[in-house]
Formats: structure tokens, C-alpha cells, sequence
């Protein structure tokens, strides 16, 4: 596996103040994911992974989770291909009924993601060989669509929803970074404004106190 891949020809990535390289919402074209791979957010981790599955032909599905016990919010994610796990057999209702297609094969394929202290959420776990044939078509702009050998109308929807999805994460991550960086800013600004009010006021101090002193002499 490879530890220190470069990003796509389109791909972007940043480096932390450890040197790690970190991927951004739109720096996926053409990495694979590794163990140790970090991410700025969650969301950007399901873009990432949403977009190698598309590239290699398969779709993802965003699997469990676990929360923190300290606030409730969630620190490990689990994300699969579709065809992971079994489908229960259920009885059918009628023998004229035409059999559901068979649409989960215990495929193991999958990433987890951890989020660390620093707030990068990491890949702590990759598996990427499928169970099954993976099929793509070449991406054409506004229709990003998987097309299974033998699809049926609610396969072929099911994925003209995903890659609809698809377009949506990158837009709401983008979105997300921004909103951060945005935060960060403000933050840094009022930390600079909170030291200048308090020099302003140790000024005020001193010139208060040598008032006082030059009126008692």
C-alpha cells in the first residue's frame, strides 16, 4: 500500500503543521485512500470516498457510527461499498411477484474514520478489494452515473441519486471549509482586538496612576 501517494492531475491537498499531507473536499481526483490519510471534516472524508467509488465503479454507502460519550457527537465513521452485508430473506407474498434483485453480496470494501484530538478526522482502517465486478462509465459533466451490466429502474435511480448526492457533498463541503476558515478569521480578529482593549487599558492605568502621583506633589 502506498503510504505517500500524490494527488490527481485536478486533485489538491495541504499539509498540516506535522507535515501530513491533508485532503481537501476537492482534492480526490485519483488518490487512493490509505491508512493514516486525514481530513479536515467527516463530510469532506465522504466526498473523498464517494468519488474514488465512483472513479473505480461501485457506490458507497455511508454505514455506522459511533458518538462520544462526552457530547454526543460522532467520532468514527464506517463507510462501505452498497453490496456490503446480506439482505434479509423475507417470505414472499405471492409467487407471481417478480424477485427483488439481488443487490448485497457481503462485500467487504470499506474505510473508517476516526476523529483525533487535533479535529482531522483519519483513516484508521482501509479494505479495498470487492467481492464482485465494478463497472464504469467515463464521468460526463452533469451525469456522474454508475450503470450496473443488468440494472433495473430503481437501481438505475438509486444512482442517478447518488451521484446527485455526490454533487451536493462536494458543494456542502466547500461550503463547510469556507464557513471555518470564515470562523477562524473572526476568531483571530477579536483575540487581536481583546490584547489591544487590554493595552488600552493598562495605558489608561498608568497615566491614571502618574496623574495621581503628580497631583500629590
Amino acid at each position: 500500500m502506498d503510504e505517500n501517494p500524490s494527488a490527481g492531475e485536478n486533485g489538491e491537498m495541504i499539509e498540516n503543521s506535522d507535515g501530513k499531507e491533508v485532503v481537501t473536499a476537492e482534492g480526490s481526483l485519483g488518490v487512493e485512500p490509505y491508512v493514516g490519510m486525514e481530513f479536515e471534516s467527516e463530510e469532506s472524508a465522504k466526498v473523498f470516498y464517494d468519488a474514488y467509488a465512483t472513479r473505480l465503479g461501485f457506490i458507497m454507502r455511508v454505514d455506522a457510527f459511533r458518538r462520544s460519550m462526552r457530547d454526543g457527537k460522532v467520532v468514527w465513521r464506517r463507510l462501505v461499498c452498497n453490496k456490503e452485508g446480506f439482505r434479509k430473506l423475507r417470505p414472499r407474498r405471492s409467487e407471481n411477484r417478480k424477485p427483488r434483485a439481488i443487490t448485497r453480496e457481503g462485500c467487504k470494501a470499506m474505510i473508517v474514520v476516526k476523529k483525533e484530538k487535533s479535529g482531522k478526522w483519519v483513516v484508521t482502517r482501509f479494505v479495498k478489494e470487492h467481492n464482485h465486478p465494478l463497472v464504469t462509465i467515463p464521468v460526463n459533466g452533469r451525469r456522474s452515473v454508475l450503470l450496473s451490466q443488468t440494472p433495473d429502474e430503481k437501481d438505475i435511480k438509486i444512482r442517478e441519486l447518488t451521484a446527485e448526492l455526490q454533487r451536493e457533498r462536494k458543494r456542502s463541503a466547500a461550503y463547510q471549509e469556507q464557513l471555518e476558515m470564515v470562523l477562524r478569521d473572526m476568531e483571530d480578529h477579536s483575540h487581536h482586538l481583546s490584547r489591544n482593549i487590554d493595552d488600552i487599558v493598562e495605558s489608561v492605568k498608568e497615566i491614571e496612576t502618574k496623574r495621581v502621583a503628580v497631583s500629590h506633589c
